[in-house]
C-alpha cells in the first residue's frame, strides 16, 4: 500500500482527495500535517489517518510516508514540491503546480535529481470520459475538428478565500483557466500557436475575475471564458465538419446530469451517448499515481500526467496574461 501524507488541512484535500485515498485500493492515509497540530489531529481523527504532524518538515522527515499530496495555496506549490522531492518523497501537487512555466523546469530538475515521481493533480486526465473524447477525435468520429468551445464559472466573493488573494496566487486563470487548456491539449494532442485574451480584474481583490480567450491551434481554434464571479456553469464542445462532441460535466465530474459524452452527427439524426456512472476521478488519480510510484515501471509512470505536459500547459497560461498586457495576440 502506498503511504500518503497530506501537506496542510486545506479544503480541497479533505473535500475531495483524502476521501479518494480512503476509497483507493492501493493507498492508505498515513499522515496529515499542519502548522497547527490541533488542526492536523482533528482531521486525522475524522478521516482515520495513522498520524498527525505539527509541521510539514516533520511529515517529510518521516520514514512512514512514501509520497505527499500538496493542496497548499498556489504560491507555495513550487517550494514544497521541491522540498518534498529533496526529502525523497513522491509528489502529487494541486494545480497549478507553479505560477510560471520556468518554475516547472526547477521542479523537473528536482524530480530527476532525487529520482521521484512528481505530477500536477489534473484529475480530469484520469477520467475515462476524456480518454473517450480523445479516441473519438482520433478516429474521425466528428470529421475534421474545427472549433473547441468551453466555459467554466462559479461565484466566490469571499475576501478570506485564497482564490481572491493575489499574494497567494489567487485569480480565475490559475484556478480554473488551466482546465479548458489542458483538456483541449489532452484530447487533441495539439498545442496552440498563438492566442488572444481579455482579462478583467476585481477592483477590490486585485485578482483576475474574468477572462475570455481565443487560441489558434493551426488546424482548429478554441474559445473559452472563465469567471470567479458568474453563475455556476461549465461546458465543453468539440465541433467538427461531420458532427460534434459535448460533455455534460467536463471538469467537475458527477455534477449536472452526470458524466456523459454525447456525439451528434452532422444533421442531428443520430446521437451516441457514453455514460460513466459511479466514478470518482480523484480516486482514479490517486490509484494511478500510487501505482506508478510503487512499481517504477515506465508504462505506469507514463500514465501519470507529466511535468513536461504541465510545462506546456503553463506556457499557455503565461501567454494569456502576456496577451492581455500587450492587448494583442501573442505566440505561445
Amino acid at each position: 500500500m502506498f503511504r500518503w501524507g497530506i501537506l496542510s488541512t486545506a479544503k480541497i484535500g479533505w473535500e475531495h482527495f483524502i476521501p479518494a485515498i480512503n476509497q483507493a485500493d492501493n493507498g492508505i492515509l498515513a499522515g496529515i500535517a499542519s502548522r497547527d497540530l490541533k488542526k492536523a489531529t482533528k482531521l486525522a481523527v475524522k478521516f482515520g489517518a495513522l498520524a498527525a504532524y505539527g509541521s510539514y518538515e516533520e511529515l517529510l522527515a518521516s520514514p512512514d510516508i512514501d509520497g505527499v499530496y500538496i493542496p497548499l495555496p498556489t504560491s507555495q506549490h513550487t517550494q514544497w514540491a521541491i522540498q518534498a522531492a529533496k526529502a525523497g518523497k513522491h509528489v502529487l501537487c494541486e494545480k497549478p503546480i507553479a505560477l510560471k512555466a520556468n518554475d516547472i523546469n526547477r521542479i523537473i530538475k528536482a524530480r530527476d535529481k532525487y529520482n521521484v515521481v512528481i505530477a500536477e493533480a489534473f484529475m480530469v486526465t484520469y477520467h475515462p470520459q476524456w480518454h473517450k473524447v480523445r479516441e473519438l477525435i482520433k478516429k474521425g468520429e466528428i470529421g475534421k475538428l474545427r472549433h473547441v468551445q468551453a466555459s467554466f464559472c462559479y461565484h466566490n466573493v469571499d475576501a478570506k478565500n485564497m482564490r481572491n488573494k493575489p499574494e497567494l496566487g489567487g485569480g480565475v486563470i490559475p484556478d480554473i483557466g488551466v482546465y479548458p487548456t489542458v483538456v483541449t491539449r489532452f484530447a487533441t494532442g495539439k498545442e496552440p500557436i498563438t492566442l488572444e485574451a481579455n482579462i478583467e480584474f476585481d477592483p477590490k481583490f486585485k485578482t483576475d475575475r474574468y477572462a475570455s480567450v481565443r487560441a489558434d491551434f493551426g488546424d482548429f481554434d478554441q474559445t473559452f471564458y472563465i469567471s470567479t464571479q458568474m453563475g455556476l456553469r461549465q461546458t465543453c464542445v468539440f465541433h467538427g465538419d461531420k458532427g460534434f462532441i459535448e460533455l455534460s460535466a467536463p471538469f467537475n465530474s458527477n455534477l449536472y446530469e452526470g458524466d456523459e459524452v454525447k456525439v451528434h452527427n452532422q444533421n442531428h439524426s443520430q446521437t451516441k451517448v457514453y455514460r460513466y456512472t459511479g466514478l470518482n476521478q480523484y480516486r482514479l488519480e490517486a490509484e494511478t499515481f500510487a501505482k506508478a510510484c510503487m512499481s517504477g515501471k515506465k508504462k505506469d509512470i507514463a500514465a501519470v500526467y507529466s511535468l513536461e505536459e504541465s510545462y506546456k500547459n503553463q506556457r499557455v497560461i503565461d501567454a494569456i496574461y502576456k496577451s492581455n498586457t500587450a492587448k494583442k495576440a501573442v505566440r505561445v
